[in-house]
């Protein structure tokens, strides 16, 4: 059997992807090791258009239910991973832990994953006071003091976010200046609730069910400090789940795949991508399933053509 789209990935997008192929009649696979990508490991999820607020599991629930009533529409190889995506002439061979198949076009949808500072404490508290995304998990943190480790745009970016709620915010930069945006910049300096702290190195997060405090160094000071706060935001960039596609497609220099936003077609002609994976500036659940769906019509409307 020959796919007309195969789509990697069991996020939000692989799953509007999904549904959205299978509205199409489109001859389709999704092949995701689980459903419901980072979302499941977070507590809550903020503003998921139609909810306020909704636990990763129960989001994740949603996508899978949501997705499984197409179930005859599209096939389902879940617990599996794709292991390599080849070009076989006009067409692909894509190869799982499982099998493998062909297909005229692939939806990459594998997101990405936050760039985790390696300390101790870090996974330990995941979810207990360490958040990787001030944007869903500010209203978490009001009237609490946290720290945000991350001296770039995204840190700063972390900080405005956390402005509304948090009773102070502690900055940590590794260098002595910051590098965001000076807009930005002066946003955090005049809000009057932020300590920038320059020159440090995190060692280590600790508590006891929940966040209580942040170790870390001063090396101007040359001495290790410790902070009293019940939220770690990591702010340190993300890394794009984009090796499947190394050779196959462009990258940029964050190894983002690059794609046209207009059609999310990619530089090979019939793969496409969608999410977290991609050169897309904002990273959000919301964002990523309208540029899946995007990419799946124009696979769609490429798969109509093939052969032609």
């Amino acid at each position: 059997m020959v796919f007309d789209t195969i789509i990697v990935g069991g996020g939000p997008a692989a799953v509007a992807a999904g549904v959205y192929a299978a509205r199409k009649q489109m001859k389709a696979m999704l092949v995701a090791d689980q459903i419901g990508g980072q979302s499941v490991v977070s507590d809550g999820i903020a503003n998921w258009i139609g909810d306020i607020l909704i636990p990763g599991p129960e989001l994740a629930k949603k996508l899978k239910d949501h997705l499984e009533s197409y179930k005859e529409d599209i096939s389902l190889s879940l617990q599996d991973t794709v292991t390599s995506i080849e070009r076989d002439g006009d067409m692909f061979l894509v190869k799982t832990k499982k099998d493998v198949y062909k297909t005229k076009t692939v939806i990459v949808t594998t997101g990405g994953r936050h760039r985790k500072l390696g300390v101790p404490g870090e996974d330990d508290f995941n979810g207990k006071g360490v958040a990787y995304c001030a944007t869903c998990d500010a209203p978490f943190f009001r009237d609490k003091d946290v720290a945000v480790v991350g001296g770039g745009n995204s840190g700063l970016e972390s900080v405005v976010d956390l402005l509304p709620y948090a009773k102070k915010v502690y900055l940590l930069a590794r260098r002595d200046e910051l590098r965001g945006d000076p807009i930005t910049q002066k946003i955090v300096r005049d809000s009057g609730k932020v300590e920038i702290l320059y020159k440090t190195n995190t060692l280590k997060i600790s508590g006891s069910a929940m966040v209580e405090s942040l170790l870390y160094e001063d090396k101007e000071a040359n001495e290790e400090k410790e902070l009293a706060v019940q939220g770690v935001f990591v702010e340190i960039g993300t890394v794009p789940n984009s090796s499947l596609c190394k050779g196959l497609v462009d990258l940029n220099d964050r190894e983002e795949i690059i794609v046209d936003h207009r059609t999310f077609s990619t530089s090979m002609n019939g793969i496409y991508a969608a999410g977290d994976v991609t050169d897309e500036l904002y990273k959000q659940n919301n964002i990523a399933v309208g540029d899946a769906i995007k990419a799946t019509l124009s696979a769609y409307e490429y798969v109509k053509k093939f052969g032609n």
